[in-house]
């Protein structure tokens, strides 16, 4: 699953300032059954470097653990999303996630990746749902994420 959005910045000040953005910030907002962000817990520092871990907490209970796996200024940042709970906990092993930055006329092409790693062969027939409905949580993230960095 991926989506991507061409924002009017520059790849530097894209990468920069969206790798510390608080999560309740970019992820404010329900899409149909998928909740916004309430909190991030038990991080350590700044978040920006490879190997740091915290708890992502939903409205309505759910969380996960993200651990920042690849930070490769300006061009890409990855993490693994696991220990899902709540909602997405009976279809979701683990999530691998990405963000790409790359130049694109005046500005920077933002494309946000997931890989689903589903809990069973079951929650795997469910992803084609899942999948129509993360594009559109994820293009909503996505106007959100440019209206913040065009601030």
């Amino acid at each position: 699953m991926e989506q991507s959005r061409a924002i009017p910045v520059d790849v530097d000040t894209a990468f920069r300032r969206t790798l510390p953005m608080p999560l309740p910030t970019l992820f404010s907002r329900w899409y149909g059954p998928i909740s916004p962000v309430k909190d991030v817990r038990d991080q350590d520092g700044e978040w920006g470097t490879a190997g740091q871990t915290r708890t992502v907490v939903q409205v309505g209970g759910g969380s996960m653990r993200e651990e920042l796996t690849l930070v490769d200024a300006p061009n890409v940042l990855g993490y693994t999303l696991s220990g899902v709970t709540g909602p997405l906990a009976p279809l979701v092993d683990h999530i691998d996630g990405e963000w790409r930055f790359a130049p694109v006329g005046t500005g920077t092409e933002v494309t946000w990746r997931w890989v689903v790693h589903p809990k069973s062969a079951a929650a795997a027939l469910a992803m084609p749902a899942f999948a129509r409905l993360w594009r559109g949580f994820a293009r909503q993230a996505l106007e959100q994420l440019s209206a913040e960095l065009l601030r």
